[in-house]
């Protein structure tokens, strides 16, 4: 109950998050260049359901990357929407986003591994949905 909101618990534990990637950033200094940093939760924020429960956890999540061969400034992907047609189950934020489309750039784009089916077992890798995200 104490989530939303400008002083709400979500939006200090961002602040937190925020203020923590700053100083990681800032005493990284130059060597910002060569770091990809990825933030991920494997747990699903609170809120998400249009529908009760609404305390319930949802599906969808965000992911926030930052680093020197990063196009940052964007939000990347896409709002499912809230309509009823739209929602997961009839109830959750639809997920439109599979974080192994990300990491999978970072590792093709960054790293030359190309074979990432070791990694994502059964995933399909080739789609390059965010080809965009790492300068070339």
């Amino acid at each position: 109950m104490n989530e939303g909101g400008v002083q709400g618990q979500l939006s200090n534990l961002l602040k937190d998050l925020g203020q923590g990637l700053a100083a990681f950033h800032r005493d990284m200094g130059d060597r910002m260049e060569s770091i990809v940093f990825v933030t991920m939760s494997e747990f699903r924020a609170h809120r998400k359901r249009k529908r009760e429960p609404r305390t319930d956890h949802g599906r969808a999540n965000c992911m926030f990357v930052m680093g020197g061969d990063v196009k940052g400034g964007h939000v990347y992907g896409k709002w499912p929407g809230l309509a009823e047609h739209q929602l997961n189950e009839g109830r959750d934020l639809a997920l439109t986003t599979d974080f192994r489309s990300v990491l999978g750039e970072f590792w093709r784009s960054m790293l030359a591994f190309r074979n990432l089916a070791p990694v994502f077992p059964g995933f399909d890798n080739n789609s390059r949905k965010f080809a965009g995200l790492i300068r070339a």
